[in-house]
């Protein structure tokens, strides 16, 4: 008798190893970053395409960029923007776009870390781009990758959590765009499934917090006069400071297609495109052209999950946080939450992970999101309305002196422009896989960024004498990085023969790599604090220090084998020379 394999129904396989609810941002680039490691995961999502008249977020950040460049995607970002970096890099405080009456009140320069050319601070700098570009560049990877089964159409509706003492696995159903249903199981679940999370909900598990007490209406819009009407430099945001209307002006594109944010809406009211093309006009002042494309009425929300997860079933992106826009930081802190998970799950999947691993997920990640929503809140509390004078746009002295007025009080928007501190300064230093080394470590300051190797923090980025990137060192799992004049001619792989013996024995990649100066000569040990560092899968440090077996001691911390007295760790010694056979 013959069988027939026939295809499951739908292409929605009866049971995976990891099923991902939401193919936004965060679900994609898991489900990416994963195969990047070889773990081969399905995306249920129940869009079959992106809305490009949602653009949502539009701010790409530094940390961002440089997660899409490990995975081969930065380019391909950047060549899909509709904005290059050249065009502007600023942002401009006024009292409107057009005419006379378009006074300049202060200015962020380099704002989300976009600067033309080389970027110091990370290997890639900053790209301005709408949500729905960024998700159709994930898309065609996804597409593009045998590892990823993208299925469309469909929604995660329940998930029943397994057993994990039994090995029994999560029971996920499906509804499809028939109303019909499907069952399938899982040994992993991951809610990346947003704000109305079905994965967070089956878990019983509330986000809490708080809303702005006023709402915003984003307004995508196309007017042929804008662009030559506007009489300020060039910006990726304008924010017009009115006492008739307050809020945000900026390009979509090179084109026509502009997007605006009016702040300070009464929830209540509801806006018709007539309403919308008027308030535009406010915020330009001029009665230019305007064709509403589409309007988004939202209310800033400050959320935080008491839990990122319950055994093999995690919480991604806004399933586990909602924060407001002002600073660009939420969609950035999603990708953050996924490259995170990611190597720890392909670490348990492949099997080299110990107990302590998956669960430093939310260790690491909530204080984050924490810290994130508190500076995106308190930037939500100095809006353009907040500043609005009726002398701003006036001649004479008395103009004069409310635009000097609203300069110096606008310095308090800094963070919210120049967030270098809160987009590159973040650290683990608390975590459980991180080997402490006693030294201080810089404090946390959303604005300025002091590059430290201290564990937890991210390696501190370099362009070298070969003008490569410190980070194309980085191997796909754990790095050791070595200062090349510490070791005085010795191959790395012999001066850290524990650390490659270590990783053999649990299963664990390890790349060795000797490191010169940077091109203005500065020694790794210099940069780093240490003769070598080992760098974690998520570019993060796990150790630092000189001694081969304090390395090969911590690789196993940092892989969640964590010591359950510190005497039995392996010394961390701190002489010069001391992995020198």
């Amino acid at each position: 008798m013959v069988t027939l394999h026939l295809p499951p129904a739908h292409g929605i396989p009866g049971e995976v190893q990891v099923l991902i609810a939401g193919g936004g941002p965060s679900g994609l680039f898991l489900a990416l970053d994963l195969a990047a490691r070889g773990i081969p995961s399905t995306v249920i999502e129940p869009r079959d395409a992106v809305d490009h008249t949602r653009p949502r977020a539009k701010t790409t950040n530094a940390r961002t960029m440089a997660h899409l460049r490990r995975l081969g995607l930065a380019d391909a970002l950047r060549a899909a923007s509709p904005l290059p970096v050249d065009y502007a890099q600023d942002v401009i405080f006024c009292t409107g776009l057009t005419g006379p009456a378009a006074h300049e009140l202060r200015r962020f320069r380099n704002a989300f870390q976009l600067v033309p050319g080389r970027y110091g601070l990370q290997p890639e700098c900053g790209q301005q781009v709408p949500q729905p570009v960024l998700e159709e560049v994930l898309r065609a990877a996804a597409a593009d990758s045998p590892l990823v089964n993208f299925i469309t159409g469909w929604s995660v509706q329940t998930v029943q959590p397994g057993s994990e003492t039994s090995g029994t696995p999560h029971v996920v159903v499906l509804s499809g765009p028939a109303g019909d249903h499907l069952t399938i199981t899982a040994d992993y679940v991951i809610g990346a499934d947003g704000g109305s999370s079905a994965v967070r909900r089956s878990l019983d598990i509330r986000l809490e917090g708080g809303s702005a007490a006023l709402s915003n209406i984003s307004i995508l819009f196309r007017s042929k006069a804008v662009a030559s009407a506007v009489a300020l430099d060039p910006a990726v945001q304008y924010w017009v400071v009115g006492s008739e209307a307050a809020g945000m002006v900026g390009p979509m594109d090179l084109e026509d297609t502009w997007w605006a944010i009016v702040q300070g809406v009464d929830p209540d009211i509801t806006v018709s495109a007539e309403d919308a093309g008027a308030m535009v006009r406010s915020l330009v002042g001029s009665a230019v052209d305007v064709d509403v494309l589409a309007t988004d009425p939202w209310t800033a929300r400050m959320l935080l999950a008491p839990s990122y997860s319950r055994g093999s079933i995690f919480l991604v992106g806004d399933a586990a946080h909602l924060n407001p826009p002002w600073g660009g930081h939420g969609f950035n802190t999603c990708i953050g939450d996924a490259a995170n998970l990611a190597w720890k799950l392909a670490a348990a999947i492949t099997g080299w992970a110990g107990p302590a691993l998956l669960a430093s997920y939310e260790e690491e990640r909530r204080p984050i999101a924490a810290r994130t929503i508190r500076d995106a809140a308190a930037n939500g509390k100095a809006l353009a309305y907040h500043f609005a004078d009726p002398d701003l746009a006036a001649a004479g002295p008395a103009g004069e002196a409310a635009r000097q007025a609203a300069h110096e009080a606008l310095a308090v928007k800094r963070s919210e422009f120049d967030s270098v501190g809160l987009v590159l300064g973040y650290a683990y230093g608390d975590s459980p896989v991180v080997v402490p080394d006693g030294a201080p470590v810089p404090a946390e300051d959303p604005i300025h960024y002091v590059p430290s190797a201290s564990p937890g923090s991210l390696l501190p980025h370099a362009w070298l004498e070969d003008a490569t990137s410190l980070y194309s060192r980085l191997g796909q799992g754990f790095t050791l990085l070595a200062d090349a004049g510490a070791l005085a001619g010795v191959p790395a792989d012999a001066a850290f023969a524990p650390v490659l013996a270590a990783g053999a024995r649990q299963g664990i990649a390890v790349t060795l790599a000797a490191v010169g100066p940077s091109d203005d000569g500065t020694p790794l040990s210099e940069l780093v604090g240490a003769d070598a560092v080992l760098v974690r899968p998520d570019q993060h440090v796990a150790w630092r220090g000189s001694s081969a077996d304090a390395a090969a001691a911590a690789l196993s911390v940092a892989a969640g084998w964590v010591p359950s007295s510190p005497a039995e760790a392996e010394p961390r010694s701190s002489c010069v020379n001391a992995f020198i056979p």
